[in-house]
């Protein structure tokens, strides 16, 4: 299953948006098989007429290239300014507005459902504002669905479409409008909620804000914002949004920042001590945007800003419970990793509550030594040793890396334990900002066992070692936690 129908699949079925647009048209002959197993399945399970496909004014080649690929959707890009009508085009707004008429009629012909867009309608309206009404009423009388109105250099702000957007509305009563937002500014969601409270039925939105430039509305924020600032009704999940941000920072290999909104990593993570405190006593730091809302959870991140009830919260969601001055022998370790900035996660306060309440007794679990061999001319190969419970195990594997070789090689020792081994769902490298080779590297892995998901950090000046070191602890944490 290639990533557009998975994307397809996941935006249409688990997320529920209303419609989706997957491609423009004439692309490649690549792109076009892509569309043709979209177009299939959508067929197949009643979705066809809410997978749309950006066309040209071409008359038949647009139409003809989504109607081969099995579509029925064509989202048609008119030229929203006279600018670019005269400067791109080299036609004037009267031949403009023949082709999109005839290509119009061509769709229809087709069985085809038609919308169109405005392309550059902010800088339009601005400068040339009896083009874009002319061009509106062309569209509204030649049967188009809905009129995409596009901020396509992302140059408004919500005062403007408020004023743009109310005054079409208003003129074009039996019109629907969509709102296409670009985020160049940082207004793309305030510029989305704004169209909306002037009268848009539809806004556009990407995952992860990907898009040209600074890229569009992010789904994942636009969502909340509708139900938190409009009156209207969005049928989207909340709780699907982190999982469909992740599945397309998968396929994009482009990383979502910790720090951003609903989907960043830390984005419900309590850092500052009296927020903690806060939230122990009654919740006082706790908004709309609950992390329950969104399928996630709280967390508490641990450092020199922590105070007891950050170290107390952590705990209290590993189901730990343990005496005030440990408590107090414990914060002082945390605050001191912290100032050292060595990073401090909730679950690495089980080896600080062992090394206080057990004066540090041994790991259940210990790697002893391990050797990986790779070459260019052999498949990676690892051999291991560790202790676990006090008992000596070995084991050797092949993987696609050495690392992989490494987790392979363990697995084998977790199958003979009858123990399942966990998920590795992210792997983390940071290096100083213009360090040399050999400089320290830290490996921050997550990985998920049932419904638990733990995060492990390990520090070397050899990127496996930090790997293999992160893996230790996370064995070890599954070993208390059972």
């Amino acid at each position: 299953m290639n990533e557009k129908l998975a994307l397809a699949k996941k935006l249409l079925v688990g997320v529920k948006v209303d419609r989706i647009e997957i491609t423009s048209a004439r692309v490649s002959k690549g792109e076009h098989e892509s569309c043709k197993q979209v177009f299939e399945w959508a067929k197949k399970n009643k979705y066809l007429n809410k997978v749309e496909v950006l066309g040209f004014v071409d008359h038949k080649k647009s139409v003809d290239w989504i109607n081969e690929a099995g579509g029925c959707v064509i989202n048609l890009l008119c030229k929203g300014s006279v600018k670019h009508c005269r400067a791109q085009l080299k036609k004037s707004p009267k031949e403009h507005f023949a082709d999109i008429k005839k290509t119009i009629k061509y769709a229809h012909n087709k069985g085809f459902t038609v919308n169109a867009y405005l392309e550059d309608f902010s800088n339009g309206v601005r400068s040339s504002e009896k083009y874009v009404y002319d061009l509106v009423s062309v569209l509204n009388k030649n049967g188009v669905k809905r009129i995409l109105l596009a901020d396509t250099l992302g140059v408004f702000s919500p005062t403007e479409v408020t004023t743009h957007v109310s005054s079409l509305v208003k003129k074009f009563k039996n019109q629907q409008f969509d709102f296409h937002a670009h985020n160049d500014y940082g207004l793309a969601v305030a510029n989305s909620i704004a169209a909306i409270n002037a009268g848009c039925t539809g806004v556009h939105a990407t995952v992860n804000g990907l898009g040209e430039r600074t890229g569009n509305a992010p789904l994942e924020q636009v969502v909340p914002a509708i139900k938190d600032f409009t009156n209207k009704k969005v049928r989207a999940e909340e709780k699907q949004l982190a999982s469909v941000s992740h599945l397309t920072e998968l396929f994009s290999k482009r990383r979502v920042s910790k720090n951003a909104p609903i989907v960043g990593a830390v984005v419900f993570t309590q850092t500052a001590g009296i927020h903690a405190d806060g939230d122990k006593k009654g919740n006082l730091y706790v908004s709309k945007l609950s992390p329950k809302r969104f399928g996630r959870k709280t967390r508490y991140a641990l450092g020199k800003l922590s105070g007891k009830a950050s170290v107390q919260m952590a705990l209290r969601q590993l189901g730990v419970v343990i005496e005030d001055d440990e408590l107090k022998q414990i914060l002082a370790k945390v605050v001191e990793l912290g100032e050292k900035k060595e990073f401090v996660s909730k679950e690495d306060l089980l080896f600080l509550v062992d090394a206080v309440q057990n004066n540090g007794s041994k790991k259940k679990f210990k790697i002893r030594k391990y050797e990986i061999l790779s070459s260019s001319k052999r498949k990676p190969n690892a051999k291991i040793s560790v202790l676990f419970e006090g008992k000596k195990y070995k084991s050797s594997a092949y993987g696609d890396g050495g690392y992989d070789a490494f987790v392979t090689a363990l697995a084998k020792i977790f199958k003979q334990k009858k123990m399942h081994f966990p998920e590795l769902t992210d792997y983390e490298v940071r290096i100083p900002v213009g360090g040399k080779t050999d400089a320290l590297v830290e490996t921050k892995i997550t990985w998920k066992r049932g419904n638990k998901v733990i995060e492990t950090v390990g520090v070397s000046t050899d990127q496996v070692n930090a790997a293999v070191i992160a893996t230790e602890k996370m064995v070890n944490i599954i070993m208390k936690l059972n």
